[in-house]
């Protein structure tokens, strides 16, 4: 993946590179996505309710491509400091299957957006089933059972992601972290471009950059960088809601620094 794809050069999550979990798997899991012609065509038509019919953010190929690289590079961060997820290992998976449970859900926790963008974790879900009742036994990882076990982690990351229910899981309280991460200026840059002027939209265009790496004091740092106040309601309304109940907010630092771009303006430090 490139870092364009990525959302920026904050980190990358690279397959071929050293991981603090066994990579393996996941990695077969996101070459057969990739290659996949159904998964390719919903995320490609699950861009038309939100950004095309109701001028909001993107949620296509780009979105989920950021979320799912973000995820997996939380997710790495956090094993490298052994934190250990629950997801997997309470349904007696391997631990090589964390991964692919974040993997999935970050790929298609947004396809319910070809119904409609009210309400669409809801109907991610069926979408989502459906798929996985092919995907999972196409994988030849999994017997029977592992499959249902493997679908029940996925499903609930996805209907975690951005609904009241709680995650119960960290797999899945790190997507609903990540999802919450894709908020650069050029996610909104459509929507802008077509008239949008809702708080999403506006908010975004003011961030410029979210990196992650490993913190001092706490075992992640997100740091975000914004162009005007107006980045807040992004930091707080939307990434701090998410943060909460997640499972990780006691291991994640986050830090918006706002940078004017016009030198008269004053620039402040926001702490989450």
């Amino acid at each position: 993946m490139s870092a364009a794809d990525a959302g920026g050069d904050g980190r990358v999550y690279d397959p071929d590179a050293d991981h603090a979990f066994p990579d393996e798997r996941v990695n077969a899991v996101l070459s057969y996505l990739d290659d996949d012609e159904e998964v390719t065509a919903y995320l490609q038509a699950q861009n038309v309710n939100p950004v095309t019919r109701k001028k909001y953010n993107d949620h296509g190929t780009k979105h989920v491509k950021i979320v799912r690289n973000r995820a997996l590079c939380l997710y790495d961060l956090l094993k490298g400091e052994g934190i250990e997820f629950n997801g997997a290992l309470e349904q007696g998976l391997d631990e090589a299957d964390e991964a692919v449970i974040i993997a999935l859900a970050a790929t298609l926790h947004d396809i319910g957006h070809v119904v409609h963008r009210d309400e669409h974790p809801y109907y991610s879900i069926p979408l989502a089933a459906d798929l996985l009742d092919r995907i999972i036994p196409d994988l030849g990882y999994y017997d029977t059972a592992e499959t249902v076990r493997l679908k029940g982690e996925v499903l609930h990351a996805i209907l975690c992601h951005h609904t009241e229910e709680d995650p119960l899981t960290l797999e899945a309280g790190v997507v609903r972290i990540a999802d919450a991460l894709d908020m650069e200026r050029g996610r909104s840059r459509i929507p802008y471009e077509r008239g949008g002027r809702g708080i999403d939209t506006v908010s975004s265009q003011a961030i410029k950059t979210v990196t992650l790496e490993p913190g001092d004091d706490h075992v992640v740092l997100v740091e975000i960088e914004m162009s005007s106040a107006a980045g807040v309601y992004q930091v707080d309304n939307l990434l701090k809601a998410k943060l909460h109940k997640s499972g990780l907010e006691d291991r994640i630092r986050i830090i918006a620094l706002n940078t004017p771009e016009e030198t008269d303006q004053l620039v402040e430090r926001i702490e989450l």
